[in-house]
């Protein structure tokens, strides 16, 4: 791993890098959203009376080299509300180094720091490079994911 990389939470100053992050990661999906969903979605991660969306970026020097989502919501089955993990996006050339692994392992130091106990997430099952590392640091569930088309 690389001892360069460092995490810190999205502030409202880093617009400029974390936009073309977050491009990249919707691109590698083959989807782009309107610019008011950037913008709306900023806001929101770089709220501070927001607790229900969080988001860090991930350094290597002075430049971003990932980003990790969060929404944080109740649960029907427990008391303590869960942390769901929407988005984890490396730069290509940041893969391999353990920038992804760094980035989910600060969203288990949050949830456990507020004490919120589950943190689950979803991937495409053709995304091999991802689920690599998926397998080493979660454990994958049975369950399907289904959507309203």
């Amino acid at each position: 791993m690389t001892n360069s990389i460092q995490i810190r939470p999205l502030e409202p100053g880093d617009r400029e890098a974390w936009a073309p992050l977050w491009r990249e990661y919707l691109a590698f999906y083959g989807t782009e959203r309107d610019q008011a969903v950037y913008d709306t979605s900023f806001g929101r991660y770089t709220d501070p009376a927001r607790e229900d969306m969080k988001a860090w970026l991930a350094w290597d020097g002075g430049r971003a080299v990932g980003l990790v989502h969060v929404i944080v919501h109740a649960h029907g089955w427990q008391v303590a509300p869960i942390t769901y993990l929407q988005d984890l996006y490396a730069r290509p050339e940041a893969r391999g180094t353990g920038v992804g692994r760094k980035l989910i392992e600060t969203v288990y130091a949050d949830a456990d720091a507020h004490d919120r106990p589950s943190v689950y997430w979803t991937t495409q099952t053709g995304n091999a490079t991802a689920r690599r590392l998926y397998d080493r640091i979660g454990v994958a569930t049975d369950f399907m994911k289904y959507s309203r088309s």
